[in-house]
């Protein structure tokens, strides 16, 4: 008849467990930040952005009616945050171009990688967001200064003090400050 496994023997176990978690989620992959050279989508995010055209602010302008009936995707830096309706928060966006290649600090090493996004805003837009518990309050909660991945639809009506598309997204994508960079970063970091 076989023994029971002793505490110490239950304890590595446990340990080895957490181990292998670990690693699956920050030694494989690019993570929920990705640190990789290319842009790697998260699981579900390609399938919630199937069908989205890329936000543009000119054709927005131009087009609102083409724009609203039809997701847009578009990547921004947060730069006001207060509360929404029904406990969401309603965020001001500078629209950023996500750059083809990510910048690294070592060419070697992935994990020195970080999502990169242009300088130079295109315009501003404003979301209507429910955030995730852990996006809504914490050290890395959506901020000033957070970098967001939004796909979703335009709102019929513009914000009603600046006037700026309003976007209701159906996913989102969120970077917290100093977790991803602008192509200024070019200086301090290879490709």
């Amino acid at each position: 008849m076989a023994r029971p496994p002793s505490g110490r023997t239950q304890g590595l176990a446990r340990l080895l467990a957490a181990a292998v978690v670990t690693c699956t989620s920050a030694c494989g992959g690019a993570g929920p930040y990705d640190h990789a050279a290319l842009y790697v989508a998260l699981p579900g995010e390609d399938a919630a952005a199937k069908g989205a055209r890329d936000y543009d602010p000119v054709m927005v302008q131009r087009q609102p009616d083409a724009w609203r009936s039809s997701p847009a995707s578009v990547f921004g830096v947060v730069v006001a945050r207060a509360p929404g309706p029904g406990g969401s928060a309603y965020l001001t966006l500078t629209v950023r171009r996500l750059e083809g290649r990510n910048l690294c600090e070592y060419a070697a090493d992935e994990t020195s990688c970080r999502t990169t996004v242009s300088d130079r805003d295109f315009g501003v837009v404003h979301a209507i967001l429910a955030l995730r518990h852990e996006d809504d309050v914490g050290e890395h909660s959506v901020g000033t200064g957070s970098l967001l991945r939004l796909v979703g639809t335009l709102a019929q009506d513009p914000d009603p003090n600046d006037g700026n598309p309003v976007i209701r997204p159906t996913f989102y994508r969120h970077w917290p400050r100093y977790f991803f960079v602008t192509r200024s970063a070019a200086e301090n970091m290879r490709q």
